[in-house]
């Protein structure tokens, strides 16, 4: 039996007003996402087509130790900024939550370093970062302590970026915000009378009332850390004094896997090798959000939250 489907007005209005849209998902989206499978497989640079050499790219990969390298970089920045920055932000959001005069202003501030450009923020970094006459081993000095070559020194220069990372917070604390002003205030009227002092509150009712946004905001910030790059690009190219931006800091202490990436694809032009290292890359991260995404349902429903 045969079903036609008749389409009112409205539908075919909406549908058309939809069609741009529509039109480039796939141009932009999803036919490069089906190619950059296909390349992964090829060997091919900007002047040559394509060639096709199965699962070479994926050999050399697993066989090099600066694609390696730059996932355990991406891995430590991802699994010590992302905690960092969540606490940060919880607490200036528990601030920001509080009733006093200036919590406008307060909020502003907190807000403010979201919204500067990422370059820009990352040069004043780079010269607060300087070993000589950066104000942050000038701070250190007035206590007696001599500051490292944070950009210098392999030690130093993965917690750097974490520094820089858990500055940025904006975001973060105004979602916490509003799920802090989510938790019923009967809650903590109750722990009240049961004698309860601020910090058992804090333990018992606040964190798991926002676990599940936490975990959340958990896997966005994990997902953001795996695509690290604009910052340790700057740093590499402004103070590595490589022109080529063929450099992954010192001892490649700094190189993050979307950086080897983009030299993979537009500085050593072997486009299906960085192909297929983006691929492993969606496999990551897709595997890490399954796994974060289990976790928040566990916290939503030791929570209460429907």
């Amino acid at each position: 039996m045969n079903m036609r489907i008749k389409l009112t007005k409205d539908d075919r209005n909406g549908f058309l007003f939809a069609l741009p849209w529509i039109i480039g998902f796939l141009l932009l989206s999803v036919y490069p996402l089906v190619m950059s499978l296909y390349y992964s497989f090829t060997e091919f640079n900007f002047i040559s087509d394509p060639k096709w050499v199965g699962l070479d790219n994926f050999e050399s990969l697993f066989s090099d130790r600066r694609f390696f390298k730059s996932l355990g970089n991406t891995c430590f920045y991802a699994f010590v900024a992302t905690p960092i920055l969540l606490v940060i932000a919880l607490l200036l959001a528990l601030i920001a939550n509080k009733r006093f005069s200036l919590r406008g202003v307060a909020r502003t501030v907190f807000f403010l370093p979201s919204i500067i450009p990422m370059v820009a923020a990352t040069m004043v970094w780079i010269w607060m970062f300087d070993p000589t006459y950066g104000y942050i081993n000038n701070f250190l000095a007035l206590f007696g302590i001599e500051g490292p070559a944070w950009l210098i020194n392999p030690k130093t220069t993965k917690w750097a970026l974490v520094m820089m990372g858990s500055w940025c917070t904006g975001t973060t604390m105004l979602v916490c915000l509003a799920a802090l002003q989510d938790v019923p205030k009967s809650y903590y009227e109750s722990a009240s009378l049961d004698g309860a002092n601020a910090f058992q509150k804090f333990i018992h009712i606040t964190v798991p009332s926002v676990a599940h946004v936490l975990v959340y905001q958990a896997i966005l910030n994990l997902i953001n850390a795996f695509q690290y790059f604009t910052q340790v690009y700057v740093i590499t190219t402004a103070s590595g004094g490589n022109t080529s931006g063929a450099s992954g800091g010192p001892e490649n202490s700094i190189l993050m896997y979307p950086l080897y990436l983009f030299h993979n694809a537009f500085i050593y032009q072997k486009m299906g090798k960085a192909s297929a290292m983006a691929w492993i890359l969606m496999v990551v991260v897709g595997l890490l959000t399954i796994v974060m995404v289990k976790l928040s349902r566990k916290a939503t429903s030791n929570a209460g939250v429907e």
